[in-house]
């Protein structure tokens, strides 16, 4: 039997990598003991406790950007969550930390380092955050996403899915996903997706361009994200829906994709061989565009900016691409030479082997 506290949390990136490997040490042994270490404030308070595990919380402490009364408090702050964490992993006999970044991270990390036990880290993203570089400095293994992650020693072990994403590479049923969502059958599909809370550059450019996609007879799955103000629709030829709860089929269903490139989307997309148009979040550190820079390079999909992306663009780029039925079929193939369907078997064995 093993004790495994899995660190990280605040949003779906951190959370549903966290629950692919939580189910993955589940299904190996019911012996093993499985703790989330997160905040109170993050996706995992919801998302955790419903896949049936224990959540323990610590403080939500953002790494200090300027100099002002909360910068000068952060040290005292800090050193009190890595206590509490030292704490629950005396009182719990943890037997290996495995951080996914985020806010839990960096304290379970320094935490783990102090009472001897080791730490695995996972970095989804190809820019690493402040909280695994720093637990990637004394890590005993290092799993990543992306090959171009700079964290040295790591392991391409991929992304962890979730076991319905995983599961597409068995073969779904593609007219039953359509018929899931009141598509036509037999249409060539363009999923569109901005991530949970949308993407209004790609909502507002697909709007103004579904005269254009509906002519050249291209069916639309827009999922708009819950921010979005544009109401629900279910015609014909475009559906357009808040939230989707089954990406599985959503992904299933589509002949393409256009969305951002968050690490979670293209690795989904790139482990099911969907072809996509990604539009890298203009604003940040740019880890989009890095996130999406192989896939690209190998033919799996292409980048346009968000500046760029426009209903003019996707009349004169996006439908002859969807419309070449040899094109999408290579850049499948590519799609999927660069994928890696599974990342959590893959971070399971590293996990194992500190062990």
């Amino acid at each position: 039997m093993t004790n495994y506290l899995l660190a990280g949390g605040g949003t779906a990136g951190h959370v549903n990598p966290l629950l692919a490997l939580a189910d993955a040490i589940r299904t190996n042994s019911a012996n093993h003991k499985i703790y989330a270490l997160g905040t109170k404030e993050g996706l995992e308070q919801e998302l955790v406790p419903a896949r049936g595990y224990e959540l323990l919380t610590v403080a939500r402490l953002p790494f200090p950007r300027k100099l002002n009364s909360y910068a000068f408090k952060f040290p005292f702050l800090f050193s009190k969550a890595v206590r509490d964490c030292q704490r629950i992993i005396q009182e719990k006999s943890i037997d290996v930390v495995v951080g996914f970044g985020g806010y839990a991270s960096a304290p379970a990390y320094l935490a783990a380092k102090r009472c001897s036990i080791p730490v695995v880290v996972h970095e989804a993203n190809a820019l690493p955050g402040w909280a695994n570089k720093l637990g990637a400095k004394f890590a005993a293994a290092i799993g990543v996403a992306f090959v171009n992650t700079p964290l040295k020693g790591a392991v391409h072990v991929g992304m962890p899915l979730r076991r319905e994403i995983e599961a597409l590479g068995a073969g779904t049923n593609q007219a039953a996903a359509r018929k899931f969502f009141g598509l036509q059958e037999e249409n060539v599909t363009l999923l569109v997706t901005g991530g949970s809370l949308g993407a209004k550059r790609i909502n507002d450019s697909v709007d103004g361009a579904r005269k254009v996609l509906s002519a050249a007879g291209i069916q639309v799955l827009h999922i708009v994200g819950g921010k979005s103000d544009l109401p629900q629709v279910s015609e014909k030829d475009y559906v357009r829906i808040n939230y989707c709860d089954r990406m599985d089929l959503a992904i299933a269903a589509s002949n393409f994709a256009v969305s951002r490139a968050g690490a979670s989307t293209v690795s989904e997309f790139a482990a099911s061989g969907l072809p996509a148009m990604y539009v890298p979040y203009p604003i940040g550190n740019g880890e989009q565009k890095l996130n999406v820079a192989q896939l690209v390079s190998a033919g799996g999909g292409v980048m346009v900016s968000d500046s760029e992306f426009t209903p003019a663009y996707i009349a004169e780029h996006l439908v002859p691409m969807i419309s070449n039925s040899k094109e999408l079929s290579e850049m499948t193939k590519a799609a999927k030479s660069v994928g890696i369907a599974d990342g959590t078997r893959r971070l399971f064995a590293l996990v194992q082997g500190v062990l």
